[in-house]
């Protein structure tokens, strides 16, 4: 008899955020459980180093869209020659599930059931940077965001804070969803001998990361602090800073080892769903100083420093306590580390199986053997 094929996901990402690494560490790890993956990117053609970082994975192909994302200017026609793409890609690939990572494709009619992942939304982040409701001009945005949820077949999150907003904004009901955390590998992430500098990572333009804020107190601070990421918006218009470091987007590589020679990171985040650059920083050693949000306390408890967003003060003796406090620092940057061992990349794609197993029980035979006695 002729052997089974091997499972398909068809998966989709973007390439100018965190669900770029969250794809990419999915999707090798689905790989390794012999299950073929089929990455769609949109937002902007993958860098060289992003898609170095999926080369040579076997099992896993890259497809590479320049689509504008829901969230950008003038991207609804996009969008929908993106779904028409992807419907194609179905037709071609013949996954047996499809994982969405944006929200206006869980209304498209693909044949495979499909898993749609909310990693953020405007309407959540809007009232979370501004402290009101998202205006008319969003309307759009949020009709059809609610037409993708309704239209897949299972829902999930990476926190109980995300999924709750689905509800709030899109009338979810959230007894149907799932919380399927992030997670990065270890074997990527590692301390080393730590120098005298605050750490940031994140899109200086995004308002919900709010490192302005450390642009603010960085002057007062006696050790440098420095910034990873996008200084320019996808839509236009650039952040210059005057107080921090700006290096620009790193490769991951690079970036860790920053990361492992930071004593302190620090991201005062309005809003985070997850956080996936503090996971890194975790593995790495780091000291947390965080936004004081629900999604960041229901990931990290008692390994971190929190400070209201919008409290400077606040943010600068935080940053003080532990510049000149090495035990402190040392006791949190450990208790960081032992929480971030939990959002493992096993724990994460065992997760998925089951939470595909849902839509296409086949998924349940992909688990790895000392995963599916436990």
């Amino acid at each position: 008899m002729a052997a089974e094929r091997p499972l398909r996901v068809l998966m989709t990402a973007d390439t100018v955020g965190g669900v770029w690494t969250y794809a990419v560490e999915l999707a090798r790890a689905l790989a390794a459980r012999g299950i073929e993956v089929a990455v769609a990117t949109m937002g902007a053609l993958p860098s060289a180093h992003q898609r170095q970082e999926l080369a040579g994975v076997a099992g896993v192909q890259l497809f590479a869209s320049a689509c504008k994302l829901e969230w950008m200017q003038d991207c609804w026609p996009d969008v929908d020659a993106a779904g028409q793409w992807l419907l194609a890609l179905e037709r071609e690939f013949a996954p047996d599930l499809v994982h969405l990572n944006q929200f206006d494709f869980g209304a498209l009619p693909f044949r495979a059931p499909t898993l749609l992942v909310a990693h953020s939304c405007v309407l959540s982040w809007w009232r979370a940077v501004h402290g009101t409701a998202a205006p008319a001009e969003w309307c759009t945005y949020r009709t059809r965001v609610t037409q993708g949820l309704a239209g897949a077949a299972l829902v999930a999150a990476p926190t109980r804070a995300m999924l709750g907003t689905l509800a709030e904004n899109y009338g979810v009901d959230t007894a149907r969803g799932l919380v399927l955390p992030n997670a990065a590998d270890p074997a990527l992430f590692a301390p080393a001998a730590k120098a005298h500098f605050v750490l940031a990572a994140g899109r200086f333009w995004d308002a919900a990361k709010n490192l302005a804020a450390l642009e603010q107190v960085a002057p007062a601070l006696p050790w440098p602090v420095k910034v990873a990421g996008a200084a320019q918006h996808p839509d236009g218009g650039t952040v210059h800073a005057q107080h921090v470091q700006c290096l620009g987007e790193l490769p991951r590589a690079q970036l860790a080892r920053t990361l492992s020679e930071a004593a302190v990171y620090a991201l005062p985040a309005r809003y985070e769903p997850f956080g996936l650059s503090v996971l890194e920083a975790a593995l790495s050693g780091c000291a947390l100083v965080l936004g004081d949000i629900a999604s960041l306390r229901e990931t990290w408890g008692e390994a971190a420093l929190y400070v209201p967003p919008d409290d400077p003060a606040a943010l600068q003796r935080a940053l003080l306590r532990l510049m000149e406090g090495e035990p402190e620092r040392a006791r949190l940057a450990a208790a960081a580390r032992s929480r971030a061992s939990h959002f493992s990349p096993v724990r994460q794609c065992e997760a998925y199986l089951q939470a595909y197993a849902r839509l296409a029980p086949r998924f349940a035979t992909a688990a790895p053997e000392e995963l599916a006695c436990a």
